[in-house]
């Protein structure tokens, strides 16, 4: 299965609208884990995002995000570290997921607990 059919699409939104510096970034850490990745959120629409709680200028609302559920502390830990390598500068940890976007019109550098 391609990774772009991996990531989740509201139902307003087409597998297009997933920006493909994102695609390719997941298709390389999918390459790289030893282990299924479970993608929980990608392309939002406005609706959906608010549905969701997501924030108002949302990376997800671009194509330029994706959420991943890790199924535990150390996948989590080596997600994170395959993301910093790769130049992803914009990550949210939560408890149940991992928040990537790689939206370069937002502040950089930052990690954030959600």
């Amino acid at each position: 299965m391609n990774v772009r059919d991996k990531i989740p699409v509201c139902p307003h939104g087409t597998r297009e609208d997933i920006d493909f510096y994102l695609v390719s970034f997941c298709d390389s850490l999918v390459n790289t884990m030893d282990e299924e990745i479970t993608f929980s959120s990608g392309y939002r629409c406005k609706e959906c995002n608010e549905e969701v709680g997501g924030a108002v200028n949302s990376a997800h609302l671009f194509g330029k995000a994706v959420d991943i559920a890790p199924i535990d502390s150390y996948q989590r830990y080596k997600i994170v570290a395959f993301a910093t390598t790769k130049g992803v500068r914009r990550i949210g940890i939560a408890k149940d997921h991992i928040h990537l976007d790689l939206d370069e019109s937002k502040k950089q550098q930052i990690m954030w607990l959600e």
